[in-house]
């Protein structure tokens, strides 16, 4: 005798060929529907956490992740950032800067922009702008030269390349009957990034020296930026920091000015998820359907086990290891499918863009120009585990209805 029997006889049905086709027909829908929709479950996941993965990395290795900054200059900023990292081993690396906001003109184009006053050496520890550099280089911006490294969206749109001259004009109150009196100041193009569209657009750096005497303020810095080794904490480390010198200091951080951005992704994750989930759960249904019908064509057999001895729950053991192959067979294979797919998603797209002459991710919409991926092992672990549980689940009732049936009832008409 084969143990464990239930397993055996499942195995035997499911091999055994069926007098009704239909039956076959619907189960092997069940198997195909199970495996593309945990296929594309993991897919779609994947390329949303990668979208979250570039955003993080492009927006916030731009912006500050976490800072203290002065309503006046800070001259001894060398001896607050030693005190920032001694004092919270969360901050990896800071850099001072100077912030400036105002317009960039040059070949009768004019745009907004926000300019950054660094220190070229110390930014590189904290900005990710450097590996995105294009031309020239960050190391360019010298104290007193007034050299600017702008964005190729800037440059393109203004018609400027590495060498030209652009005027940047900061607006400058005064008690004059004039009002607001603009500021100029040519700066040299000594380098340019390429990261995202909108940053590239928006965003420009210069020497902080330089930018000092833009805004005339003595020797110093106007705020100390930090780089986190976790992100998530940085309004406690911003709070710290800002600790050191509470009568000049104030906290800044990500979660303040892109925390909402990050929130929105998570919670489109999320939605989308179930949505999707449900095209697994619609697929684990089809298993109760064809499970109800393999019940009806094998009554006979289901009597005559009884007659030898079977119990209910041999019975209930043999119809679920009939749906958990269909379950176990398609989650399988929907997760080699989905774990292909996430690896190779934008080849595919790349493909697709060719064969038909067309470009699906060139929109300003998007941070990035290809479709990233990023395959998370905690969400196929999760899609996974619940496919096995809903297939699970799918097979108890008519697994139930077998068991209950009477072998009297039954072989009467046979």
């Amino acid at each position: 005798m084969f143990r464990p029997l239930a397993l055996f006889i499942g195995l035997r049905y499911t091999r055994a060929e069926r007098k009704n086709g239909f039956i076959s027909f619907i189960s092997l829908i069940s198997m195909i529907g199970l495996t593309l929709g945990v296929a594309v479950l993991i897919t779609v996941l994947s390329v949303m956490n990668g979208f979250d993965r570039e955003i993080k990395n492009r927006i916030l290795g731009m912006i500050p992740q976490a800072s203290v900054m002065s309503y006046e200059i800070i001259p001894d900023w060398q001896e607050l950032s030693t005190k920032i990292t001694e004092n919270d081993k969360n901050v990896k690396a800071t850099a001072p800067f100077i912030q400036l906001q105002g317009m960039l003109a040059a070949n009768g184009q004019v745009s907004g922009v926000m300019v950054s006053g660094i220190e070229p050496s110390l930014e590189k520890d904290v900005s990710i702008v450097d590996d995105y550099i294009t031309q020239g280089s960050l190391d360019n911006l010298k104290a007193g030269e007034f050299g600017i490294v702008l964005g190729e969206s800037m440059t393109q749109a203004m018609g400027v390349g590495l060498g030209d001259k652009v005027t940047l004009v900061l607006p400058e109150a005064s008690p004059s009957a004039a009002g607001v009196i603009p500021r100029f100041k040519r700066f040299t193009v000594v380098g340019t990034f390429s990261i995202s569209k909108e940053v590239d657009g928006l965003m420009g750096f210069v020497a902080m020296r330089d930018a000092g005497v833009m805004l005339r303020l003595p020797e110093g810095a106007q705020g100390i930026r930090m780089l986190m080794n976790d992100i998530f904490k940085a309004p406690q480390a911003a709070n710290q920091a800002a600790s050191l010198d509470s009568d000049r200091l104030f906290a800044n951080d990500w979660t303040t000015t892109h925390g909402n951005l990050f929130d929105a992704i998570k919670m489109e994750k999320s939605i989308i998820g179930l949505l999707l989930f449900l095209i697994v759960i619609v697929a684990a249904f089809n298993i109760v359907s064809s499970l109800i019908m393999l019940v009806t064509d094998k009554k006979s057999d289901i009597a005559i086990l009884k007659t030898f001895g079977a119990s209910p729950k041999l019975i209930m053991q043999v119809f679920i290891v009939q749906g958990m192959i269909i379950g176990v067979i398609g989650t399988v294979l929907g997760t080699i499918l989905g774990v292909t797919l996430a690896l190779t998603v934008n080849d595919i797209v790349v493909y697709i863009s060719q064969l038909f002459g067309v470009s699906l991710m060139t929109s300003g919409a998007y941070p990035v120009d290809f479709l990233p991926s990023y395959i998370k092992v905690s969400d196929v672990v999760i899609i996974v585990v619940a496919s096995f549980l809903l297939s699970f689940a799918m097979t108890i009732y008519p697994a139930l209805r077998a068991a209950r049936i009477q072998p009297a009832q039954t072989l009467r008409y046979e």
